[in-house]
């Protein structure tokens, strides 16, 4: 699939049908299939070096994306659905969230880098997390002119927060930069492509797909509510685990600026942005829980990857 993507960003024209996506596989762990849809995506993002900018509005372009899009999202449906299932359909949706939340069960990958993992391996995760971070928040910002009232007013206080509270220096994704360079890691955007496994990338193209269609937008706000409401526990832990490693002051620092502003984002996603965006468009109820569900199953499904990857290769535990 990547090579048929290849060839239509060169501008070639291959055969479009049958696509690998819609005959079998595994949509969200395939890394071709994975890679196929970010570089796509990406024509509506950055763009890509060398792809002509008008290649983003081409119809068998946008032929190939939707494809691809539609069997991720039926592949996130499936992954969510037992999830969803235990949804207590009479509560409010703060309840709900809540409740998807609490059930959360998933592997610890941050509990993993503080107490166990080595250096190589913390820089494996740093370099798997680059594809998300070094764009960090710019997904969910899509969103900001497809809503109104109080989500949208929320929603753009968070983002001015994640995009640095006007301070060029303090962008989110710069200080991830930064944390990179002072471990001697590329910190150029895609750089590290080539190891993302299909599991890293759907977590990426999960936020993009939903952030980029407005027919999404309840599903973008929900994925962001939970992002937000499981971020800062960990990050501490994962600071925690640089710090143990003697690691350069960049990687703890930039996780340490997601405790406690994660923690005011959790709220500020679910009481000011999820519930007054359903409050006004209550048909968006199931889009919202769909992102929240998709978020932490993905999660669950990379960090489980991850960690059985690195199961053969656990040095001695650290005592708490």
């Amino acid at each position: 699939m990547s090579e048929l993507v290849l060839g239509l960003l060169r501008g070639e024209s291959p055969a479009l049908t049958p696509l690998p996506a819609t005959s079998g596989v595994d949509v969200l762990t395939d890394g071709d299939t994975q890679l196929a849809l970010w570089l796509l995506l990406q024509l509506h993002h950055r763009g890509l070096q060398g792809v002509d900018d008008d290649l983003e509005r081409d119809p068998q372009v946008a032929a190939v994306l939707r494809t691809l899009e539609d069997a991720h999202v039926a592949a996130l449906r499936e992954l969510t659905h037992d999830r969803l299932a235990l949804v207590d359909t009479g509560d409010d949706l703060a309840a709900q969230i809540a409740a998807l939340l609490a059930g959360d069960d998933g592997p610890s990958l941050a509990e993993f880098l503080r107490r166990r993992a080595d250096v190589g391996q913390f820089h494996e995760f740093l370099r798997q997390r680059s594809i998300y971070h070094l764009v960090e928040s710019d997904p969910h910002a899509f969103v900001v002119p497809r809503i109104d009232g109080r989500a949208k007013v929320a929603l753009a206080e968070l983002q001015y927060d994640e995009m640095g509270a006007g301070r060029p220096e303090a962008l989110h994704s710069r200080l991830f930069a930064e944390a990179l360079r002072a471990c001697g890691i590329d910190a150029s955007l895609g750089a590290h492509l080539d190891e993302a496994r299909g599991t890293t990338l759907a977590v990426n193209t999960t936020m993009l797909v939903f952030g980029l269609r407005r027919r999404w937008r309840g599903a973008a706000m929900g994925h962001l509510a939970a992002f937000e409401s499981t971020s800062s526990l960990p990050c501490r832990r994962i600071a925690a685990g640089a710090r143990r490693l003697g690691m350069p002051e960049a990687v703890a620092a930039y996780y340490d600026e997601h405790v406690e502003a994660d923690a005011v984002h959790e709220q500020l996603a679910v009481r000011d942005i999820c519930v007054p965006l359903v409050d006004d468009e209550p048909h968006l109820r199931e889009d919202v829980l769909l992102g929240v569900a998709a978020c932490l199953e993905l999660d669950a499904l990379a960090a489980g990857e991850q960690l059985a990857l690195w199961s053969s290769q656990v040095p001695q535990e650290v005592p708490a």
